[in-house]
C-alpha cells in the first residue's frame, strides 16, 4: 500500500476491487500478512528520509568532486550504448554549477524518487533482507544492510531519469540535469552494492547488463512503434525483471535457495506492476505509452478497449508466475504472509487504474489519437 498517488489505496478505492476488499478484510481481522506489511510500511516512512539524505549527500559529493565530468559522461553513454542520454560537452559545466547548489539537487532527487517502483519496492527489499538474514542465521550489520538496500533502490531509481530522457514527456526542463546526474547515480549504486561482496556485485552487474538490453529495445521501439511485437515486448520488459529480480536475488546475498526464489518473485511482480504503470501513464499523459503492452495489443486488435483488457489479463499472468515463488519458499520462512499481502496490493494497483480508465471513459479518446501518438513518436 505504497504508491506516489495516495488515492490508489484509499478505503474508497480499495472497496472498488476484489483484491482491495481482501486487503480491507486483512486489515479488519489484523491478519499476519497485513501486520507484517504495516510494520515495513511504517519503517519505510521513518527511514526513507534518511535514505534520501544519504543518497543526496553522496550524489552531491560525486558531482562536485569529479575532475573530469566530460569523460564520466562519455563512459556512461558508451556503457549504456545510447547516445540520446549523453549531455553535450558545452553544457556540462553550467549544468554542474546549477546542480552543485544543494537545494536544486535536492529538488531533482525528490522528483526522481517520486516513483511507484521506488515507493513500492523500498519496504519489500527491507522485508526480504531481514527474512534472509533470519533464515541463514547470519546477522547483517545495519551499515551493510543499508548499503545493499540503498544501492539497489538507487539502481532501480536510475530508470526514472533514464525513462524521462528517452520519453521526453515529463520534467522536460530538467532533462539536462538528469543526464548529468545519471553516471553518478550508477556509480553510487555500484559502490553501495559492492559492500555485499563479490558475488553480490557480480549478480548486480549481470542483471544490469540484461536491463540495458531491455532499455535498448525500448529506445528502438520508440523510433519505430509499428515494429512492436510480442517478442520484443518480452525483451523490452527485461528492464523491469532484470533490475528488480536482481534486487530480490541480492537481498538473499545471492545465496541459495532464497536467491532464485526472491529473484523469481520480484522479477514477475515487477512485470505485473509494469502493466499497471502503463495504464497509469496513459491516464496521466493522455496517451498510450510507446512502447507498452496496451500499444502492442492495440496495433494487433485495432481495438484500444480490448487492448487494455488484454493488458490487465497480461498483468494477472505475471502475478500468477510471481506466486509460484511462494510455493518454492522453505516452510520455516516467516515472510510468506507478507508476500501474499504484497501481491494483493499489486493486483489492486492494476485493477484500480483499469477501472479509472473506464470511469473516465478514455477508451474512445485513446482510440482516436492512437495513430497521432505513433506518428509523433517517430518524429522525436
Amino acid at each position: 500500500m505504497s504508491a506516489k498517488e495516495n488515492k490508489v489505496f484509499s478505503k474508497f478505492s480499495l472497496l472498488g476491487t476484489g483484491s482491495g476488499r481482501k486487503i480491507i478484510k486483512q486489515l479488519v481481522l489484523q491478519e499476519k500478512g497485513y501486520k507484517q506489511f504495516h510494520k515495513y510500511k511504517a519503517q519505510t516512512e521513518k527511514e526513507f528520509p534518511e535514505f534520501t539524505k544519504r543518497f543526496l549527500l553522496s550524489l552531491h559529493e560525486k558531482l562536485i568532486s569529479d575532475p573530469n565530468p566530460k569523460e564520466t559522461m562519455k563512459k556512461f553513454a558508451d556503457e549504456m550504448e545510447l547516445s540520446e542520454i549523453s549531455l553535450d560537452d558545452s553544457k556540462i559545466e553550467s549544468v554542474r554549477e546549477r546542480l552543485s547548489k544543494p537545494d536544486i539537487l535536492a529538488d531533482r532527487v525528490q522528483r526522481i524518487l517520486n516513483s511507484n517502483f521506488v515507493k513500492m519496492t523500498f519496504p519489500v527489499l527491507n522485508a526480504l533482507i531481514d527474512s534472509a538474514a533470519d533464515y541463514y542465521k547470519e546477522p547483517i550489520s545495519k551499515e551493510t544492510r543499508n548499503s545493499i538496500v540503498d544501492g539497489h533502490v538507487i539502481a532501480i531509481d536510475l530508470s526514472e531519469p533514464m525513462d524521462r530522457i528517452m520519453d521526453a514527456d515529463e520534467d522536460i526542463e530538467f532533462l539536462d540535469d538528469y543526464k548529468l546526474m545519471n553516471p553518478y547515480i550508477l556509480e553510487i549504486a555500484r559502490q553501495k552494492i559492492s559492500v555485499g561482496g563479490e558475488v553480490v556485485l557480480k549478480a548486480f552487474e549481470d542483471g544490469f547488463k540484461d536491463a540495458r538490453i531491455g532499455q535498448y529495445i525500448d529506445a528502438r521501439l520508440k523510433l519505430n512503434p509499428e515494429s512492436i511485437s510480442d517478442e520484443n515486448m518480452i525483451g523490452c520488459y527485461k528492464k523491469y525483471r532484470a533490475v528488480m529480480g536482481t534486487a530480490g536475488r541480492n537481498m538473499a546475498l545471492n545465496m541459495p535457495p532464497l536467491n532464485d526464489i526472491f529473484h523469481l518473485g520480484m522479477a514477475k511482480a515487477s512485470e505485473c506492476v509494469g502493466c499497471g504503470n502503463e495504464m497509469e501513464d496513459a491516464i496521466v499523459n493522455g496517451g498510450i505509452k510507446i512502447p507498452s503492452w496496451p500499444l502492442y495489443y492495440s496495433v494487433v486488435t485495432k481495438d484500444v478497449k480490448k487492448a487494455f483488457e488484454l493488458t490487465l489479463d497480461k498483468s494477472e499472468i505475471y502475478l500468477e508466475e510471481a506466486k509460484i515463488a511462494l510455493e518454492m519458499l522453505p516452510d520455516n520462512l516467516n515472510i510468506r504472509p507478507f508476500l501474499k499481502f504484497l501481491f494483493l496490493t499489486v493486483s489492486h494497483y492494476n485493477h484500480y487504474w483499469f477501472k479509472e480508465m473506464k470511469r473516465r471513459d478514455l477508451f474512445p479518446y485513446f482510440q482516436k489519437n492512437l495513430s497521432i501518438s505513433m506518428k509523433n513518436s517517430k518524429l522525436k
